[in-house]
C-alpha cells in the first residue's frame, strides 16, 4: 500500500522568501545608489522629518514607499502606558521622541544627547512641547568622568567606543570624522522634577555599543523601571562592547524578561543581521 503525505507545503511556502526579499532589497538599494550616491538623506513623510540611512532596510522602506513596512507599522512592539516617563538615552536629533508623539504617546520624555550639533537639533525638536525635557549635553555611563566621543559621518553611529571593520564595511558612511570631549554622568544620579514625579519609567538606550555602561550607571534607578529598550548586537560592531547574550542575562538577573525584538541593522551586501532592538519588561514574579 502506498502512503501519500498530504502535509507537504505548497510551492509558495517552499520558496526561500527571506532570501528573495533580501535580494530585492539589495537590487533596490544598489539602483538608488546609482542616482543618489549618498545613503544619508533628509526626507519628510506624513508630516514627520526623518534623517535616514538607505543602507538600513526600515529606512529604505520609508524612503521608497512613504511609510514603514506593514509588519513594522501594524505590529505593536509594546504598548506604553500614557502616564509613563520615557528616559531617552542617546536621543541624537530627537527622532525617537518624535516617533513617540506621532504614535500618540502623551507622557513625559527626558532626552539625553552629548554631541553639540545633535543636542541643538534635539532642543529644536522638543520645541514648545511642555512634557518633553532635554537634559544638558552629556553622555551616560557607569561613572562620572569626561571622555572623547567619536563622531560618525552619519551621526547616528557616533560612540565612545572605537568602531570596528564589520560596522564600517556594512555602513561606510558611518566612519568616524572627528571627536568631541563630553561629560559622562551616572543616570541614577541625575535629578529632574519629571523624573522625581514619575510612577513608572521606561529606559531606552541607543548608545552604539555602550549599553552596558549605561545600565551599570542606572543600577540605583532599576527598581523604578517597568521596561528597557536597547540595541542588541549579534556580533561585535564596536571594540569592547557587550553583546546580546550578556545584556539579556544581565537584565534577566534583575527581573527583566525579553518581550520582543525588532531587526535594526542589516549588512546590505551579505544580508547578515548585525543588530536588534530588544524590548524588556519587568517580570511579574
Amino acid at each position: 500500500m502506498e502512503l501519500t503525505d498530504n502535509s507537504q507545503p505548497s510551492l509558495l511556502n517552499r520558496l526561500p522568501m527571506t532570501r528573495i526579499k533580501l535580494f530585492i532589497a539589495r537590487v533596490m538599494y544598489r539602483t538608488l545608489r546609482i542616482f543618489l550616491r549618498n545613503d544619508q538623506r533628509q526626507i519628510r513623510r506624513k508630516g514627520i522629518n526623518y534623517e535616514i540611512d538607505l543602507s538600513e532596510g526600515i529606512d529604505l522602506s520609508l524612503f521608497v514607499f512613504g511609510g514603514f513596512q506593514d509588519h513594522v507599522s501594524k505590529t505593536k512592539t509594546f504598548v506604553i502606558h500614557p502616564d509613563a516617563t520615557i528616559l531617552d538615552v542617546g536621543a541624537n536629533d530627537g527622532g525617537y521622541g518624535k516617533l513617540l508623539r506621532r504614535h500618540g504617546f502623551t507622557g513625559s520624555i527626558i532626552s539625553f544627547e552629548p554631541l553639540e550639533k545633535e543636542h541643538e537639533a534635539l532642543e529644536a525638536a522638543a520645541g514648545t512641547d511642555g512634557k518633553w525635557f532635554v537634559a544638558p549635553p552629556m553622555a551616560l555611563g557607569s561613572e562620572n568622568s569626561e571622555v572623547e566621543i567619536h563622531v560618525a559621518g552619519n551621526s547616528v553611529s557616533s560612540s565612545i567606543l572605537q568602531m570596528n571593520r564589520t560596522h564600517e564595511d556594512a555602513a561606510p558612511e558611518s566612519k568616524y570624522v572627528g571627536v568631541q570631549r563630553v561629560p559622562v554622568r551616572r543616570l541614577d544620579e541625575f535629578s529632574h522634577p519629571a523624573l522625581a514625579a514619575a510612577t513608572r519609567c521606561l529606559l531606552k538606550i541607543d548608545t552604539q555599543g555602550y549599553e552596558m555602561a549605561v545600565l551599570q550607571g542606572a543600577e540605583g534607578l532599576l527598581s523604578r523601571l517597568c521596561g528597557v529598550q536597547l540595541e542588541l548586537s549579534l556580533t561585535p560592531l564596536y571594540d569592547g562592547q557587550t553583546l546580546y547574550l550578556d545584556l539579556i542575562h544581565w537584565l534577566q538577573e534583575r527581573s527583566f524578561e525579553l518581550w520582543n525584538v525588532v531587526p535594526a541593522f542589516v549588512d546590505p551586501g551579505s544580508g547578515r543581521l548585525l543588530q536588534l532592538d530588544g524590548v524588556f519588561f519587568r517580570s511579574a514574579d
